[in-house]
C-alpha cells in the first residue's frame, strides 16, 4: 500500500480512534457500533449539531478536530464533494489516516495529489470500496475467480437509484454527480468481481425526464484489458415500488457459461453447460471490507484490494465523466 510503513507501526494495543467528518454520504458511526478494533471519539457535522455517545467530543470545524492527536484515523464525507481532496490532505499532513466516502476526488489530478501527500505523511488513504465486500456478489466474484465459466468475455453492470429529482443536487461538485458517485459501484463490480482492469471507456449521458437539469441516466461503453467488453447503465429511476433502495444486475459471460445477480442481488444464478441454479451464499466467507481495514491498521494484516484495485474504478468513472456526450 501506499505509505509503505513496517507492520510493527500499524500494531496498536488499543482501538483504532476514529474522527467522523461530515454527513454528505454514508458516514460509518453504526459500524462503529461496540466495534472490536475500532471507536468513534470526535465528530465535526458542520451545519448540523449532532447527537453523540458520552465520552464522543464535538468539534466545529475540520481543522479544531485535526488538532485533537487522539485521532488515528478521519472518515471523510465531505459537505461539498469538490472540497474532499484538499480536506483528504490536511488529514494526511495532520498524522491522520483517511476513509473517504466515494468519488473521493473529482479529478485524477486530485486523486495523484492526494496519494502523493499520504505517501509523503507517511499516512494511508483509502476509498470506502465496498461495494462487492457483501453477499451474493462476493459469491459473484469467487465463480468467475475460479475459472468455472472460463475466460471472461462480456460483462454487463448496472446500477440504479430511486429519483427523487427535486431533492438531489445539480450542481455534481455536491455530490460528484450520476457517473461518479453512482457509476463508480457498477464499475468496480466489473474489475472487483473479474479481476480485469477496464482499458479505455465512453461515456453517454442524459437529463431526458427531469426539469431540474439533473442527469437521470447514464451509459458506459467499456473494452477490458484481456480483450473483452463491458456495459454499464446507472440511473436516478429506480421506481418507488421496487423493493430495495438501490437496482443492481450483474451478468458475467464467459466461454464456459454465464452467471448473475439480479434484482439487487436479491436472485442469482449460474448457467454452465448446464442449469447449476442459484448460489448457495448460507456459508460465506464475505468479511466487510471496513473490518478488514480495521484490522490492517490495528494487526498489520493484508488488505483484500492493492492501492491499485482500490483506485481504478475511481479513475475510470473520471475519465469517463471527463470524456462524456450528453445526448438529452
Amino acid at each position: 500500500m501506499g505509505a509503505n510503513l513496517e507492520k510493527e507501526e500499524f500494531c496498536m494495543a488499543d482501538k483504532i480512534k476514529i474522527g467522523l467528518y461530515g454527513r454528505n454520504g454514508h458516514q460509518i458511526q453504526n459500524k462503529l457500533k461496540a466495534h472490536p478494533d475500532a471507536e468513534l471519539c470526535a465528530v465535526c457535522m458542520p451545519g448540523e449539531i449532532p447527537s453523540v455517545p458520552d465520552g464522543v467530543r464535538v468539534y466545529s470545524s475540520l481543522a479544531e478536530m485535526l488538532a485533537d492527536d487522539s485521532i488515528d484515523l478521519i472518515s471523510l464525507c465531505s459537505p461539498r464533494r469538490s472540497d474532499q481532496a484538499a480536506d483528504a490532505m490536511a488529514c494526511l499532513r495532520a498524522g491522520k489516516h483517511v476513509y473517504a466516502e466515494k468519488p473521493a476526488a473529482l479529478s485524477e489530478s486530485e486523486l495523484d495529489k492526494i496519494l502523493q501527500t499520504a505517501d509523503e505523511a507517511g499516512r494511508e488513504f483509502h476509498e470506502m470500496a465496498d461495494s462487492i465486500f457483501y453477499e451474493p456478489y462476493w459469491s459473484v466474484k469467487k465463480i468467475v475467480r475460479s475459472g468455472k465459466i472460463g475466460e471472461v468475455v462480456q460483462v454487463y453492470a448496472q446500477k440504479s437509484y430511486p429519483s427523487n429529482f427535486g431533492k438531489r443536487p445539480c450542481d455534481e461538485e455536491t455530490d460528484g454527480g450520476l457517473i461518479r458517485w453512482v457509476g463508480i459501484h457498477a464499475v468496480r463490480f466489473v474489475e472487483h468481481i473479474t479481476g480485469i482492469y477496464v482499458k479505455d471507456v465512453r461515456a453517454m449521458e442524459t437529463h431526458h425526464g427531469a426539469d431540474t437539469g439533473i442527469f437521470t441516466a447514464a451509459s458506459l461503453a467499456i473494452s477490458l484489458e484481456n480483450g473483452g467488453v463491458a456495459s454499464v447503465a446507472m440511473n436516478y429511476l429506480n421506481p418507488p415500488g421496487f423493493p430495495g433502495w438501490g437496482n443492481e444486475s450483474v451478468r458475467v459471460f464467459g466461454t464456459h457459461g454465464m452467471v448473475e445477480l439480479i434484482d439487487g442481488g436479491q436472485r442469482t444464478h449460474l448457467y454452465t453447460d448446464r442449469d447449476e441454479g442459484e448460489l448457495d451464499v448460507t456459508v460465506s466467507d464475505c468479511r466487510d471490507y471496513f473490518d478488514l481495514l480495521m484490522r490492517h491498521f490495528r494487526y498489520g494484516e493484508a488488505l483484500p484490494l492493492t492501492r491499485e484495485e482500490e483506485f481504478h474504478p475511481l479513475r475510470v468513472v473520471i475519465r469517463a465523466k471527463d470524456t462524456a456526450e450528453t445526448v438529452g
